[in-house]
């Protein structure tokens, strides 16, 4: 396969799949900022629900290609012996923190995009300018220098990547394939359960849909990038479904086409919003929407660019790290998934009370 061959495969395939992505989102209203406020303050986790159900299919469908030898799965950039803990932490938790404040994350917010709102344009572009200078801008050489001061080297403790059942097995004696394989079961029982044990969930039949067709679409990316554009003389990047990066990419690209080439994240942020436009004119959903007034124009703002910033620190957003990096059981997607939710709910609270010390006194006295 020619090098524009491996490019136009992974620009359709991206497309295609973001494309799908964008009309079930807006179909169904799948959102995981949504599924975390719809618990902490209605007690409903349907929604919640369909987000880890996603992940299960994900992990089953990514860990299913990579027994079977078609991918390795260990050249993902979640799998990388260099432990990023810190930036996992901090960058998840000011993600969570920014998508309560923007609305919504990176994926929903160019669903809303797509369908005709206009304070999720503004909160795309500074997601993506400010993603970028974190990426390689003016925020990068801080990046880099707390990451280098922080990030762990597994090698040097005798792990090759960070694999949450390889790490384990390592520690109790357990050959690689077998740990991997029981903690990719483990972790898919333990969600499923948690998901089907919930009657509202069991009869909500688009929550389900949508969870099983968005996990899908994460083991769809690594087979476009790892199988349909395979090139040992022109590799492309082992990638599945993220939004922050490719945000800023995006805007990159629009800025400077000529010399430029489109990477799997750009068409899949095209795709999205395509999607999102045609399933919510097709609906009869598309409306015009605009900010209410000077502080939800500044909140939005200021969302947008936590989850900039963050996301990148994080190496993922709530599909990113969420989905696609939860399907490697990467010890570093764990952390950030986790922190993306603690960060979530704190500014959940930090809506409701109106500032950082009631949302901090809130959260502790709700337990």
């Amino acid at each position: 396969m020619g090098e524009l061959t491996a490019t136009i495969t992974v620009g359709i395939g991206g497309f295609v799949i973001g494309l799908v992505f964008g009309a079930v989102v807006q179909r169904t209203n799948f959102c995981t900022m949504g599924g975390i406020s719809d618990l902490v303050l209605m007690g409903d986790g349907r929604r919640f629900r369909a987000w880890l159900l996603a992940i299960v299919v994900a992990i089953i469908g990514t860990q299913a290609l990579h027994f079977s030898g078609v991918i390795d799965i260990n050249k993902s950039i979640y799998l990388t012996p260099n432990f990023g803990w810190l930036g996992a932490i901090l960058g998840g938790a000011m993600f969570g923190f920014g998508m309560t404040q923007a609305g919504g994350c990176g994926s929903k917010t160019l669903v809303r995009f797509g369908a005709g709102n206009l304070k999720s344009f503004v909160v795309t572009l500074v997601l993506g300018i400010t993603a970028y200078m974190t990426l390689r801008g003016l925020f990068a050489l801080a990046r880099v220098q707390l990451e280098t001061a922080t990030n762990v080297d597994l090698k040097t403790r005798g792990l090759d990547n960070q694999n949450l059942g390889e790490m384990a097995g390592a520690a109790i004696g357990l050959p690689p394939g077998p740990a991997r394989a029981a903690a990719a079961a483990a972790l898919a029982l333990v969600f499923l359960i948690f998901c089907f044990k919930d009657a509202m969930f069991r009869r909500s039949g688009h929550n389900i849909a949508a969870g099983v067709i968005i996990g899908l679409l994460a083991v769809a990316g690594w087979v476009v990038t790892g199988i349909l554009a395979a090139d040992e003389f022109n590799p492309v990047p082992l990638a599945s479904i993220t939004f922050v990066a490719p945000v800023g990419e995006s805007l990159q690209y629009l800025m400077t086409f000529t010399g430029s080439a489109i990477n799997f994240g750009i068409a899949v942020v095209g795709g999205v919003i395509a999607g999102s436009f045609l399933m919510a004119v097709t609906t009869g959903t598309f409306q015009i929407e605009s900010f209410t007034d000077r502080n939800d124009f500044l909140r939005h703002f200021a969302g947008g660019a936590l989850m900039g910033v963050g996301g990148v620190m994080a190496l993922g957003c709530t599909i990113g790290q969420g989905i696609t990096g939860m399907s490697t059981l990467a010890l570093g997607s764990l952390i950030a998934w986790l922190s993306i939710i603690g960060g979530g709910y704190l500014g959940i609270r930090y809506l409701e009370e109106g500032s950082f010390g009631g949302a901090i006194r809130a959260v502790f006295a709700r337990g």
